[in-house]
């Protein structure tokens, strides 16, 4: 192929559902259609309501994405779609969708790693990846290190999570303090106006720990820890002072996420840190890691946040990658698989 490859991508891992168009590493639409607001009354992602959701807003968003991006479905050259990790019932309406155009259109269709498109969506803001780099991928279901050199043949994982993300941490937080759903932003926004005031614990830093989780992450205990504070107050009759508590948390939360990220850098020799998921909008945990990035001789990469959540145009960007390179597509048996691991870049 001598042009920059136009794909499609469909993503439908978790509660947005998205399409996005790329030409190469330019980005033409990037079409979201969000569930978030019918799950925000149970605190929490309902598989089935995504399920649905899904189902009703793809056509619709696919007709957005290819009016935006002036093109017609037929002048695609491959179609991509995160065939995992993720919700089940939700990945199966996405991969359904992307077997039914591949078939229809005749393209090839590439079925990638969701945490892999994470990475690669930056490639849209600001052009190739070093290779190698690291990446630290931060959202609601994984909080990930991963030494990244060609991403279409895999990834290198240094560290996961062991129970809580740092997503799914900054949501529990968020409805201890009665803020909504989704937490992050709303922690984010919270803890701006509050102070650094509480010591709380960071997990998996002690020397003990470090032996044995040197990169991994665990969440668990601040999230109780938090819960213990606040429960303290409230027996004591006090009131909790909910922006000192949320500035305290995410400091916490970020501190760990970026001593983590720097240390992984140092002991693999690698000058460039790209940080991607969800949580990588959070404006703490940017400022904090381009600060500290400096002071180690680390550049920073992070996309703009509205590419940070979930959305097709980091699908499409890692199946662009997946063609340019000229990998093999996947078959159109390809399986949605809920628990895809992130060293499985292209199923």
């Amino acid at each position: 192929m001598t042009h920059e490859p136009l794909v499609l991508g469909i993503e439908t891992s978790c509660d947005e559902t998205g399409i996005g168009i790329v030409r190469g590493t330019t980005l033409l639409a990037d079409a979201v259609a969000s569930s978030v607001d019918e799950h925000a009354r149970f605190g929490g992602v309902v598989p089935e309501v995504a399920s649905r959701a899904h189902l009703e807003a793809m056509v619709p968003t696919l007709r957005r994405a290819a009016e935006t991006a002036g093109i017609r479905l037929s002048d695609v050259d491959a179609v991509a779609v995160t065939s995992g990790p993720g919700l089940a019932g939700a990945l199966l309406v996405g991969v359904a969708a992307a077997k039914a155009l591949a078939l229809g259109l005749d393209k090839p269709l590439y079925g990638v790693n969701h945490l892999a498109a994470h990475v690669a969506v930056d490639q849209l803001e600001h052009g190739p990846l070093p290779e190698p780099c690291l990446a630290l991928l931060v959202s609601g279901g994984h909080s990930s290190l991963l030494q990244v050199t060609d991403l279409t043949l895999g990834v290198d994982p240094m560290g996961a999570t062991i129970d809580d993300a740092a997503g799914e941490a900054f949501d529990k937080v968020a409805r201890l303090l009665g803020l909504p759903f989704p937490g992050g932003p709303h922690i984010d926004r919270v803890a701006a106006e509050g102070q650094i005031t509480i010591d709380f614990p960071r997990g998996l830093t002690s020397r003990r720990d470090l032996e044995r989780h040197r990169f991994d992450f665990s969440f668990s205990g601040l999230k109780t820890a938090v819960a213990r504070w606040v429960e303290a107050k409230e027996r004591a009759g006090e009131p909790v002072p909910v922006a000192d508590v949320a500035a305290s948390f995410q400091e916490a939360v970020c501190d760990v996420l970026v001593r983590k990220a720097l240390d992984a850098a140092r002991e693999r020799g690698i000058e460039d840190l790209m940080i991607g998921g969800g949580v990588a909008a959070n404006s703490r945990l940017r400022a904090m890691a381009v600060e500290r990035a400096a002071a180690a001789g680390v550049r920073v990469r992070v996309p703009r946040p509205g590419l940070c959540t979930d959305n097709g145009a980091m699908v499409a960007a890692l199946g662009a990658e997946m063609v340019a390179r000229g990998r093999t597509p996947s078959a159109l048996d390809l399986p949605a698989d809920s628990s895809l691991p992130v060293t499985t870049v292209l199923s």
